[in-house]
């Protein structure tokens, strides 16, 4: 694999990054145009129904005269369909690009194709550089449009012996500020962030993302019987973002309105087996609305219904160097199927640890 091929892809990565919590339902993707060995323009995809990332790429480097025998890398295929926008595919080969290298094949069949049009009109057609980080970058959109469910991280700050809060009942954080950076910069990369009614009713949490440039995901709370009063932090502040509930269809229909009259969007769902709210067809709903990324930041008995259900991904666990004892609350409660996080990662925030994996059963 040549240097300057993974140099570029490198580039147009760091530009996918960017859109990161903006695209959905679509991926996020980065574009570089080199010409005689020099970036000549940039882009990265912005938003969905907004130009992809190679147009806005090829609209940087100055148009088809710019781009004319030029090298294109973009981290995923270009599109060969018509949808919100014209098909990518013949928008690369009408500027003159004589040569497309791709970090990733597009796992959504009604838009792949484009390597293979680019390479039946005479375009050299590099795939693969890269694959694994373009993947990883793309993980909730690859899940999305395979099987219509979004992308699960369960989230938590806990102690050395896994206690989520001091003593149970209350809230409060455990962990530094460091941790909590890194936690609204997770706000501010996935769609929805979600919790049970316990943690909003103990916390009072406002749920939003409190960087400079960051944006609020979606609210989410499980409310089986409508527990959250208006008064809500959730529902009294300034924010883009919607609050939804989603309660079990026996909810109080005067709490319902009180809630809505606050902004509040109320689902009303099945319960399963044990009375319980329906965990995948909750997720089923947010994956119709376009959304293809869940944080879930419990309490306990989420994180565990997460588990139990099998319907987790990811898990990031912020760790303070700490010991709670029995009387803090466990990071989950009821059974739970063992498992392993595979590619697990741990970095250092400040005085706490961040560790990283997905979810693996052990058969």
């Amino acid at each position: 694999m040549s240097g300057p091929d993974l140099h570029f892809m490198r580039q147009a990565l760091e530009l996918a990054k960017k859109g990161l919590g903006r695209t959905a339902p679509n991926p996020c993707v980065g574009a570089v145009i080199v010409r005689d060995g020099q970036l000549v323009g940039s882009g990265w995809h912005k938003k969905a129904g907004t130009p992809h990332a190679e147009i806005n790429a090829i609209a940087d480097a100055g148009g088809a005269v710019a781009c004319a025998g030029a090298t294109l890398y973009v981290t995923l295929e270009p599109c060969n369909h018509t949808g919100r926008t014209p098909p990518c595919s013949r928008t690369v080969l009408a500027a003159g690009i004589v040569r497309v290298v791709v970090g990733m094949a597009d796992p959504n069949p009604v838009a792949a194709g484009g390597a293979e049009f680019l390479r039946s009109q005479g375009v050299m057609v590099k795939m693969g550089i890269l694959e694994e980080e373009c993947r990883q970058l793309n993980r909730p959109f690859i899940k999305h449009s395979s099987t219509g469910l979004p992308w699960v991280v369960l989230k938590a700050g806990m102690s050395l012996d896994g206690r989520i809060s001091r003593m149970r009942g209350q809230g409060g954080a455990i962990t530094g500020p460091e941790s909590q950076r890194r936690t609204h910069e997770l706000r501010d990369q996935l769609d929805a962030i979600l919790i049970g009614s316990g943690t909003a009713l103990i916390d009072d949490p406002s749920l939003t993302c409190r960087l400079e440039q960051g944006r609020d995901p979606l609210r989410i709370i499980l409310d089986s019987q409508l527990r959250l009063p208006p008064e809500a932090k959730l529902l009294r502040q300034q924010s883009d973002a919607q609050t939804w509930i989603f309660c079990r269809t026996d909810a109080c229909a005067e709490k319902q309105r009180k809630l809505e009259a606050a902004g509040a969007v109320v689902h009303r769902i099945a319960a399963d087996e044990n009375g319980r709210l329906d965990l995948k067809q909750i997720l089923q709903q947010i994956g119709q609305a376009g959304l293809t990324s869940v944080l879930v930041e419990g309490g306990a008995a989420v994180h565990g219904a997460f588990l139990r259900a099998s319907l987790a991904d990811e898990v990031c666990l912020f760790v303070a160097p700490c010991f709670i004892g029995e009387n803090g609350t466990p990071l989950l409660t009821g059974n739970a199927p063992e498992v392993l996080l595979a590619e697990l990662t741990a970095e250092k925030l400040g005085q706490d640890i961040l560790l990283r994996g997905l979810l693996r059963k052990i058969n």
